[in-house]
Order: structure tokens, then sequence, then C-alpha cells
């Protein structure tokens, strides 16, 4: 068909995905559209909202085993349409049936389809696009180059516009019928002078009736809202009929009972009448149930087969009924009703006029009855996102943190004390424990949630570099200033800073910071001028501060002025039962990246992670998770007894100190030994000709963001071991 998209294949699908907004999304790109305008729109905003590579609407090319495209899709932009043989694709199978879903290795499913192998496709979602008689039309579908989600909510997303794709589809090929019945009227008039006169007649009547019929047909785009959509319908049959004094349709409102549109020709001045009845002795759930047209000329006729019927004729002195079931894709969802004072008003009316009538009011009616499904499903949506969100704050009332233990629970507990406050916090656990998360806890359930979070790796910042980080400096201040930088201090005014790894900061910075925290305010690099901020500040450190204190590698006023409200975050073999917890957490969530489908852990994984001491704490177990999802092969995750050894007991591989065989190391763990090979050559410099940086040909900024990604520190001079 076309080229394959330029997207990476193994890209994951999207993980978070807000069906509120691929709602809103389509409905507001393709409300004002029609016709092929309309189709373009769709399969564009479609793709985009369900985050998929291509989407089409096709229809029969002249047979029944070749359909040609009348809008199609492709990553970025609307391709030419093309026209293809059904036989051997996944497209047979959706308009043979119904809606089909290949989530992953559609190619080899059809292996004939060599416009999988062109396009590159994974994955395929198709719907037939079927007529008011349950014929089919044609389809839509959407391929992705990546696996796609089994996700219910995608499904309706995409059901709900098949149907007014169906809608679309169906006026289109009515307007195509009408222009022909037209032509073919007009070479009528042109055939034969001598009957000239009654020909144009017919063709006036004819041209008429086209005319109000595809004013019915357009009434589909512009009337969404059923009250809007009777007026207009009203307006465009009334010059069908002969005489009518009522015009009426009526849909389902219970098992037993009907809701009635009426309006009142002879009232001018009244808008249409809402009314319910007992469906049981009514012509129009006979017409509905029956499938078929029924005309009655006088009101006796209608006394015992439809005693309801007769009853409301009788009340509103009427005498003569036309009803007409309002029938889409094979099922009978309601009826369209007139009704006149006058005697056998409707037994000279074309059967065939009546009927391109019914279809025409249903095709609108059925429209605007899936408008209002999608409009209902958004609310639940809505409702639903609402629900979690306050069950989620019910919980734990904390975001992502996830647990339930005790320890746990005692440190949320003074987080929510805490925050409430303007106090300076000192948050103390070991690395990979989540004190971010905690500091970022702390800042959205304070007075300052509305005001920025800036965090600041006080590790990952060289010591010449960190004071211009945090305070800023002036043009000029030191070689390669060549403009004023804002520091972090005067970016979080107003908000919180959260400093990381604090025991990081250079004795000269210590002093500086300590004068922020007391008068709220500080000097930029190489400036004189005092700014004054009002910030939070929230620190952290997984060191001993005490020790540094006494060992004169933190200043003691900066600490205690820092330790006013301190909270030791447990580490996690301190709160073992959220490993379990935790485990599930982080296999949905790679699950969901990386696009598989995992259902559950084995019991003997669950078991060694429960056992396992977590040296490295949740990150720990995220990166053990991450790398099991990445190369799990079943529905069920699997993590050997080779990975996590249970606690206290030996991890099998090489002695203490001796590098693992080289086959048996990852790619993270040979870049970790090779960074600290030249960070121990450099004396861990990095910054400078002679830094690590320079040696490995990367920006200092660069070596930090690794450095930080793979848990390298540079050793504690006070305890002479690296961490």
């Amino acid at each position: 068909m076309s080229s394959p998209s330029t997207r990476d294949a193994n890209e994951p699908v999207l993980s978070s995905w807000n069906a509120e907004l691929a709602f809103r999304s389509v409905v507001e790109a393709t409300a004002d559209k029609a016709g092929l305008d309309f189709m373009r729109h769709l399969v564009k905003n479609l793709a985009e909202s369900l985050g998929v590579d291509y989407a089409f609407v096709a229809e029969f090319a002249g047979a029944a085993d070749r359909v040609k495209t009348i809008a199609f899709w492709a990553v970025d932009s609307w391709r030419p349409n093309v026209e293809y043989e059904l036989s051997g694709t996944p497209c047979e199978k959706v308009v043979a049936g119904d809606l089909c879903l290949y989530r992953d290795d559609v190619q080899r499913l059809f292996p004939a389809d060599s416009d999988l192998v062109t396009l590159g496709a994974r994955s395929y979602l198709g719907v037939p696009l079927r007529g008011a008689q349950g014929q089919t039309l044609g389809h839509l579908a959407v391929l992705d180059t990546r696996a796609m989600p089994d996700d219910s909510r995608r499904l309706a997303v995409f059901q709900v516009f098949a149907n007014r794709a169906r809608v679309e589809l169906e006026r289109l090929h009515a307007e195509a019928l009408l222009g022909r019945t037209l032509g073919e009227l007009r070479q009528r008039l042109e055939g034969s002078q001598r009957e000239l006169a009654t020909t144009r007649g017919d063709l006036v009547l004819a041209e008429g009736q086209l005319a109000a019929l595809l004013e019915i047909n357009h009434s589909t785009t512009e009337h969404l809202r059923r009250e809007d959509l009777f007026l207009k319908l009203a307006r465009c049959v009334k010059p069908l009929l002969p005489p009518t004094d009522r015009f009426g349709i009526e849909v389902p409102a219970g098992p037993d009972s009907l809701r009635v549109h009426v309006l009142a020709f002879d009232r001018p001045g009244e808008g249409p009448m809402v009314e319910e009845l007992a469906s049981a002795g009514t012509v129009c759930r006979f017409a509905q149930e029956q499938r078929r047209v029924f005309v009655s000329g006088t009101l006796e006729e209608l006394r015992e087969p439809f005693p309801t019927t007769y009853a409301v004729m009788q009340r509103e002195g009427l005498e003569s009924l036309c009803a007409l079931p309002l029938v889409r894709e094979g099922r009978s969802f309601g009826a369209l009703f007139f009704m006149c004072r006058k005697a056998a008003a409707y037994q000279g009316v074309s059967l065939a006029l009546l009927e391109r009538v019914a279809t025409a009011v249903g095709v609108a009616v059925d429209n605007c009855f899936a408008y209002e499904e999608l409009r209902t499903l958004r609310d639940r949506l809505e409702a639903e996102n609402v629900y979690l969100q306050e069950e989620i704050q019910q919980e734990h009332n904390f975001g992502e943190i996830v647990g339930r233990s005790p320890a746990l629970q005692r440190v949320l507990a003074l987080v929510q004390t805490v925050a409430a406050t303007n106090a300076t916090v000192l948050i103390l656990g070991e690395t990979g424990s989540g004190k971010e998360l905690f500091a970022r806890a702390i800042h959205e359930r304070s007075r300052r949630a509305d005001r920025p979070l800036v965090k600041v790796n006080c590790a990952a910042i060289s010591a010449g570099l960190v004071e211009s980080e945090l305070f800023g400096h002036a043009k000029g201040a030191f070689t390669g200033a060549v403009e004023r930088r804002t520091g972090r201090f005067e970016v979080a005014d107003g908000g919180t800073i959260f400093l990381d790894e604090i025991g990081e900061l250079p004795l000269d910075t210590q002093a500086k910071l300590l004068r922020v925290l007391q008068e709220r305010e500080f000097e930029p690099v190489g400036s004189s001028e005092t700014h004054r901020v009002d910030v939070r500040v929230i620190a952290a450190t997984n060191r001993d501060l005490e020790r540094a204190v006494a060992d004169g590698r933190f200043r003691a006023d900066l600490y205690f002025r820092l330790n006013v409200l301190p909270i030791a975050v447990p580490a996690l073999r301190e709160r073992a039962e959220d490993v379990e917890l935790l485990a599930h957490y982080f296999v949905e969530r790679f699950a969901r990246e990386v696009g598989k489908r995992i259902d559950g852990i084995s019991a003997d994984t669950l078991a060694r992670l429960r056992a396992h001491d977590w040296p490295g704490n949740v990150r720990e177990l995220a990166n053990v998770i991450e790398r099991a999802v990445v190369l799990a092969r079943g529905p069920v995750l699997e993590i050997g007894a080779d990975v996590l050894p249970g606690r206290g007991a030996t991890p099998r591989g090489p002695a203490e100190g001796a590098a693992p065989p080289a086959g048996d190391r990852t790619l993270a763990e040979v870049e970790r030994e090779h960074l600290l090979d030249v960070l121990a050559r450099t004396r861990w410099v990095i910054d400078g000709p002679s830094g690590a940086a320079s040696l490995l040909h990367l920006r200092p900024s660069t070596l930090r963001s690794r450095l930080k990604k793979l848990g390298i520190q540079r050793p504690d001079p006070g305890r002479g071991v690296a961490p």
C-alpha cells in the first residue's frame, strides 16, 4: 500500500491513555465535517487518539472480493487511496464477520498479504460497516507497527466511531443513489417532447422529494441533540406526505414502555412533546417488531388490535395513521409515525417513498443515538477517573508511594503532618529507598503545591559549579559566564527546593546555604546584589551526617538547621510486607511500557522476592522486575534462584572482588566497571582536560547523568570505601 512507518517497531505503546481526551479529540475534529472530508479527518484523529500508525476506511470496489480505500492515514499524512483484493488479508475476515483484533504477529497469521510486510504491521483491528439492511458496505481498520494492547476502553472508542463511520458511509451511498435517481429522471425529461408536461411535473415532485431526503441526510452531521434533530426532521418530512397533523418518533424506554417524541403541526406555537406510554397495544411496537410499514385509514380499525394507540388518537381527534420501522444494521430500534385528522390520508402514498423516508430518518436518529452513547461513555469514564483518583487518595493519599506496612504508614502519617508546615525537612534513608517520592509527597500536600518543586542532585554537580547552580551567577563572573544565569533557589521562589545528597555539598557552599535558610537571601556568584526568596528546603541524604559533622566534613550549624523535622525512610527489608505489592506494581508498569501481557507472578518468584535482603531497596527491586519483564516469555513472571538468592544465602558466581566472566555480565555491569576504572585513574575528577569526561569523550553533564543512573558515587574519604 505505502512505505512502512519510520517509528521503531519495538517502541512501547502509550503507557497512559486518556479515553476522555481520545473521545474529545475525534469528536471535535469531525463534528463539522461531512462526506469524504469527514472520513479523512476521522482516520487521522482516530489513529492519533489510539496511538497507531495506520487507519483507513474502505468500501467495495465493484466486486465482492475487491475493496478500495476512501480515506487512508499513514503515520503523519493522508496517503493516496489504493485498491486491493480481500483474499488472504485480515480484512477478508472483518467484512465476513465482526470486529477482529490481532494484537501481534499479524504478518505470520496472513502470510499471503504482502502489504502487511510493506507497512511493517504487527497488529490489526477492524470492524465491518453494515448498511440498514445488514449488508456490508465496507470496513474501518487500524494497523500498528507495534503490538496492540488488549484494552476494552480502546475497543469501545473504536466501535463507537466505527458506528459513526457507518452512518457517514451509508449517507454517502444514499446521496449517490439519490443522485443517480435524479439523473435518470432528467434523462426521461430529455427523451420525449410529447410527455414534456407530465415529465416536468414528475421531475419537480421527484426533485422536491430528493431535496428533502438529502436535507434529512445532512441533518445527520448538523444536529446531534435529540430535540434539535427532531425539529429538523419534522420540517424535512412534512412536504413529502399528504397533510399531516402529528409527526412523531417512538423508541423503547424500557422492556414494556415507549418514549414518544411528537410534534403537532396544527399547533405551531408548541414545541415537541415527550410522553412515555406502555408499549403493549401500540402500532409503533407492532411496526418495530414486524419491521414493516403499517397504514390505517380509519380510527375504528385500531380499536381491538391496538387499544393504546386507539385511545391516544381518539383523545386527539385523529383518524388515519402511518407507522414505519426504523431499522439499522439488522436491528429495529424504534418507529416513525404520522397521524392525520382526515380519513384514509395515507392510502395512496408510494411505499417506496415511505421506505426511503424511514431509511433516511433511521440514519439520522441512529447517528444521534450513537453520539448520545459516546457522550454517556465519556461521562462515565470521567466519573470512573474521578472515582479511581478518590479511591487512591483514600487508600493512602500518597501518589506513587506503594505499600501498606506499619513502618511505611508511620512515615506517611509523619509526612502528612509535616507537609502542612513550612519547616525545613531532612529525609534520611538508604540509597534507592525512594526519598525523592517522599519529598514530592510533602510538596504536593503543602500550601506551596501550586508552585514548582525544584530538584537538585548535589552529588551530580562539580564542586566548582555547585554554587552557581544553586544561586546563579552574574555575566562575566568567571570564564565562560557569557550571560546571567538564574539559580535554582530563584526558580523555586514561592515553592520548594529538594536538595538530594546534601552531604556532598562543599563546605563553602554549606555556609551560603545556611544563610538562605536563616535569612532567606543570597547573592549570585560575581554579584553584590542581594536576592530575597521564599523557599521551603527539603534535603535528603544516605550518609551519616552526625559522623560527617564529627569529622569536620559537614557544618554543625547547618546540620542542626536542616534537622528540624527529620524523616527516616525505612529500608525495603524493614517493610517486607510491601515487597509483593511493589512487585505487582512494577510488573504492571513495565509490562505496559514494553507492550507485553503479564498476568501475574509465580509463587516461587514471590517467595524469592520476599526472602531477598534488598540492599538496593526499592530501586533494586524495580531493576530486577524490569529486567525480568523484558526477558519474560510467558504471561507469568518467573525469576530464577540464580538472580535472587534467599536472605543470608551466598549468591552463586565468582568470589568476592573478582570480576564475573564476561559472558555472565550485563552491559550495565561492564559499563559500570569501565567508568569506575576511569574515575580511579583521574582521582574522581570529571571536568577539565585530564578529567574522566575528556578521557571518555563525553560531556561532563552526560557523564554525571550516567553515574547517577548506574548508582555510582564518589567514595567517602572518611570511610575509605566506595559505595
